[in-house]
């Protein structure tokens, strides 16, 4: 796998710095204070673990020396035992056959890392092995988890979410049914060569998953900056997820062959079709567009990468 240049650090630490400072200025005289909740969502294999380590390192180190957790959409995944039985009882909708979409999460678990974080108890912080069953993956034993807020030790002042689909808002059925049947009509135009995903699937199975999604708003209401890593052209995670199994393999000896990876992205990018947009204009905007809310402008950094990841666009929400 070629090596991810890290050229987003440069715009993502300033944004993430002087949201800090806004946060902290909200609890100047408060001990107790909630940490600092930064989101963040890239596509698979754009570089995200690279950004995630650069951020925390510039929290964890002078002038800020913050204590700075990590939690990663993946590592509550549900267990492999649920996962398998979450798809033997939905056998018909290949979205939820493994690991990805929204319903195979956690968010019990998420829900309870939130809340303990945000109350500055101590913590466990979940971790999955998706190595684990041929690359199907599974939750790493409760007993090795990294255990954060210890009686005695620091308290973390921030908390880095990152995922996929971290800030995926779900969308009213009107506005899912005509993306849906937009997406129907191009795969069924053979002059419209159509590339996506979501034409190719039932509404019904697309419909569960935006369902599911409503749940996730509990997380993503938490969040007080959020942070996109978008592409020029959402194919290109097909690449990129292809780089980063080859990465998977080359250190742990196992993983997915290329067709399974393609079958596996295929299982995402329906959802990368349908909330892309709304992720685009705003993690944070109200739904109601009345323009008395203020308070969700300047929150969300978006940048656009193209194929070598290479930031080409930098737009401020």
């Amino acid at each position: 796998m070629p090596e991810i240049f890290d050229d987003k650090s440069e715009h993502c630490i300033p944004f993430l710095l002087e949201r800090l400072k806004h946060h902290q200025a909200r609890y100047a005289n408060d001990a107790d204070a909630p940490p600092f909740f930064l989101g963040l969502n890239g596509v698979q294999g754009v570089g995200k673990t690279v950004l995630v380590s650069a951020l925390q390192k510039t929290l964890r180190s002078p002038p800020y020396s913050l204590p700075t957790v990590t939690l990663s959409l993946d590592d509550i995944y549900l267990t492999h035992v649920d996962q398998v039985a979450l798809a033997n009882s939905h056998p018909d909708n290949p979205l939820v056959q493994h690991r990805g979409q929204p319903s195979t999460h956690d968010l019990t678990l998420g829900r309870k890392v939130f809340d303990s974080l945000r109350a500055n108890q101590p913590t466990a912080i979940p971790q999955y092995d998706k190595s684990a069953f041929a690359g199907q993956g599974d939750r790493v034993p409760e007993s090795q988890w990294e255990a954060v807020n210890k009686d005695g030790g620091e308290k973390i002042k921030a908390v880095i979410f990152e995922g996929w689909c971290v800030g995926f808002r779900p969308l009213d059925d009107e506005t899912l049914r005509r993306k849906w049947e937009d997406a129907v009509k191009k795969r069924e135009d053979p002059t419209s060569n159509y590339d996506g995903r979501l034409g190719f699937v039932k509404f019904e199975d697309v419909k569960a998953i935006n369902d599911a999604l409503k749940e996730y708003d509990v997380l993503t209401n938490q969040l007080d900056a959020f942070i996109h890593i978008d592409a020029q052209n959402l194919r290109y995670v097909y690449d990129w997820r292809q780089e980063q199994e080859r990465t998977l393999i080359a250190a742990k000896g196992t993983g997915m062959t290329e067709e399974q990876v393609n079958h596996f992205v295929d299982g995402y990018y329906p959802s990368y079709e349908l909330f892309t947009d709304a992720l685009r204009s705003g993690v944070f905007r109200p739904t109601d567009d009345a323009e008395a809310h203020t308070d969700w402008r300047n929150r969300q950094l978006r940048l656009v990468v193209n194929r070598n990841r290479r930031v080409e666009e930098v737009i401020r929400i």
